[in-house]
């Protein structure tokens, strides 16, 4: 008989131990993540919002940058190297920034916060492309529908946690200690892929269930360019529209983001009821992420598929600008980004994930480095710019309502033909695993 748990998280027996080493490595993540973020928040907008605009300019070069290496790594190690590689470079460079702020507190200023604005936005869409990259790897697309959304839940627990602890912890050791916090949960989350890692099959004959993904040879090299990524996402038409559909995802999120700056610099200048009011932002969006993913996530993928689930956030974007612009206040607001992001992160971006589980290995990481890097944050300066171009001309949250409303509806009809695209690559999918496990030995 099924244990209550596998039947209340619709998981099998064997798949009980890594997914609970998936929860674990992405609460890990997004606490080290939420630990630092409404720190970034408040550091980015001291040299006004018209700033923050340059410094997501800023951000999109960055990652353009850092790309080519990571494909590099992707290239030249395996799995565990290149991921072990990506975390300890970003831990390190948090011990570089404790550095600075404990050695030489002078130079902390403007300046000083854009740029670890710039770093903390790089580091926030690494670290978590790592992680869901290693998600689709690791797990097979019937799997990814299953419990992606469980796993996520970890993330939130994780942006729950991340929070409170550096609220306890910010006065009695000081803001520069919230950094080795950080980095001790990104040690961690290391430990936890390492583990993840070596869970998988290692033979045809240890699949426990026909869903289960073939065995990874983790010796063996990835190889091809270093700007693959780029390559793979010109040629797929699928590829193409997650990048399209990411760059939509990017813009809304931009336009609540720039609202929520005006409406918090609206409200004072001190950084530190800025840093209160972002951070109470977040606390009120992750708790109803956590509802979501605890009433709804689990079996709503698998029941509505794909492509209704990755619809589901265009459709909330719509409703939310047109409520918003009809109200107008900070409480409509928060109302709001909580539940875009609630939908985002509890719905939306597990179904997204799964559109990676029927990739081939070098797009999974390279192609999605890219889109989840570089592309998210051209989006991001598309956004930011929209924005200021329509807070130039004056028309405020009407004009932008006017943009992102048809732009939603587009948002949605592209989720509906990556929904179908995905079924038809995973008949394919499936059938040349089936052919690969016949030829492999047992």
């Amino acid at each position: 008989m099924r244990h209550p748990f596998q039947n209340a998280f619709n998981l099998q027996r064997h798949e009980i131990l890594p997914v609970f080493v998936a929860v674990l490595y992405f609460f890990c993540v997004l606490t080290a993540l939420m630990v630092l973020r409404p720190a970034r928040e408040a550091l980015g907008i001291q040299g006004g919002i018209n700033t923050v605009r340059w410094l997501f300019i800023g951000t999109a070069v960055v990652t353009l940058a850092v790309n080519p290496v990571f494909g590099w790594l992707v290239s030249k190690l395996p799995r565990r190297l290149f991921i072990s590689a990506t975390y300890l470079f970003f831990s390190a460079s948090l011990l570089v920034f404790y550095g600075l702020m404990t050695l030489t507190p002078n130079v902390i200023g403007v300046t000083t916060g854009q740029v670890f604005y710039v770093w903390f936005s790089v580091f926030n869409l690494f670290v978590t492309m790592v992680f869901w990259a290693l998600m689709a790897d690791r797990f097979s697309f019937e799997q990814g529908k299953r419990f992606f959304g469980l796993i996520a839940v970890g993330g939130t627990l994780g942006a729950i946690f991340g929070p409170w602890l550096a609220g306890r912890l910010a006065q009695p050791l000081g803001t520069p200690a919230l950094l080795l916090v950080a980095t001790g949960f990104l040690v961690l989350a290391l430990v936890a892929a390492l583990v993840l890692i070596r869970l998988q099959p290692h033979s045809p004959s240890q699949r426990r269930s026909p869903e289960d993904p073939l065995p990874v040879d983790e010796h063996a090299r990835i190889g091809g360019s270093a700007w693959e990524g780029l390559r793979a996402v010109c040629r797929s038409r699928y590829l193409m529209g997650i990048a399209a559909y990411v760059v939509i995802l990017a813009v809304m999120a931009t336009f609540i983001y720039f609202t929520r700056l005006h409406m918090v610099a609206a409200m004072g200048d001190s950084t530190d009821l800025r840093t209160t009011l972002f951070a109470r932002i977040d606390l009120i969006t992750q708790i109803a992420t956590l509802v979501m993913q605890a009433l709804v996530a689990g079996h709503l993928m698998k029941r509505l598929g794909v492509a209704v689930t990755l619809a589901l956030l265009p459709l909330t974007a719509a409703l939310g600008f047109i409520g918003l612009a009809m109200v107008g206040s900070f409480a409509a607001l928060v109302m709001f980004e909580a539940t875009f992001r609630a939908v985002q992160r509890a719905l939306m971006r597990p179904a997204r994930e799964t559109l990676y589980t029927v990739a081939s290995r070098e797009e999974k990481y390279k192609a999605k480095a890219f889109i989840d890097t570089f592309v998210y944050r051209s989006g991001d300066v598309v956004g930011a710019q929209t924005e200021g171009l329509l807070a130039r001309l004056g028309m405020g949250l009407a004009g932008i309502a006017a943009v992102a409303v048809p732009l939603a509806l587009m948002w949605a009809a592209l989720a509906f033909w990556l929904g179908r695209s995905q079924k038809q690559k995973a008949l394919a999918y499936e059938r040349t695993s089936a052919e690969q496990e016949r030829r492999m030995p047992s």
